[in-house]
């Protein structure tokens, strides 16, 4: 499925499921659970999930010869960490739109931690004054905007690189990663709980459904920090973005997907997929007629 995608690699490979098993037994022991351990998936900057989606934007960056990566997230952002650690190894300029995401009273919570970290890799911080919101954000565009005036070539990575082209692609390998690993462990079979704050994570494992996983309806979980209906939405725009970009026949994936966004707060069509998906499959139609 991603063998027509480039790759730039930034992981170590495929990620260990490690066994909780003081959390299983304070729950009951009635149930096994495992970590998939994507946040030691890498040498760069303490690694994350983020670098999954990052291997497949990073080729993107290079072709289109920018010189700083731009992206936006909150003060202690992990995703503003790794796109700095992604910057320094490629040689570019990085800038940063840190925002006030999370109510955290401390005199040193801008000052440690993953910002720290970004500083000392060379990225320029900008702290703003401003609430969390999952849409695109004036803050981040006026960034982008001041970078070119200067005489940049910048490259716009949204927040958590979910809402980008290729935002999702990290995740659908990631969902062939875990059935391989489920088949080398005598067939085990769970359910996979994902719990991400902007869709990339959610929207590429909805590759479960993909890979053999079809009758997992509980694998997708709820996400993270969405609680109004406009942050629904555009989750769900962030999946069907992702199903789109693979060039998937099969709309059955991207309903499946959407409606672990979307059903609870409405029901859930096949218009949800996107405009580009239903024109491809009304064209089959009219050839079949």
């Amino acid at each position: 499925m991603l063998e027509k995608f480039q790759r730039y690699p930034l992981t170590f490979g495929p990620t260990p499921i490690e066994e909780l098993q003081r959390l299983s037994a304070h729950l009951g022991g009635q149930v096994q659970l495992f970590a998939k351990r994507d946040d030691c998936n890498s040498g760069l900057a303490c690694g994350g999930n983020k670098l999954r989606k990052l291997e497949y934007i990073v080729p993107d960056a290079i072709a289109a010869k920018a010189d700083t990566l731009v992206t936006i997230g909150g003060v202690q952002s992990n995703h503003t960490r790794q796109v700095a650690a992604v910057a320094a190894k490629l040689g570019m300029k990085c800038r940063l739109v840190q925002e006030s995401w999370v109510p955290f009273n401390d005199a040193v919570y801008d000052r440690v931690g993953n910002i720290l970290m970004s500083r000392l890799m060379g990225a320029q911080v900008e702290l703003v004054n401003a609430g969390f919101d999952i849409g695109i954000r004036e803050s981040w565009e006026r960034a982008l905007q001041q970078v070119r005036d200067a005489g940049g070539r910048p490259y716009a990575i949204p927040a958590g690189a979910s809402v980008h082209k290729y935002g999702g692609l990290g995740y659908v390998g990631f969902a062939e990663e875990v059935r391989q690993q489920e088949a080398q462990a005598d067939g085990a079979d769970g359910l996979v709980p994902v719990a991400p704050r902007r869709a990339g994570d959610q929207a590429g494992s909805g590759g479960l459904r993909g890979v053999g996983r079809v009758d997992r309806q509980g694998d997708l979980g709820a996400g993270a920090g969405w609680e109004r209906p406009a942050d629904v939405e555009q989750v769900g725009a962030v999946v069907a973005g992702a199903v789109d970009v693979l060039d998937l026949e099969d709309l059955e994936l991207a309903v499946a997907v959407l409606t672990h966004h979307l059903g609870r707060h409405r029901r859930v069509g096949r218009a949800d997929v996107g405009g580009s998906m239903l024109q491809r499959e009304q064209a089959q139609d009219a050839g079949d007629e």
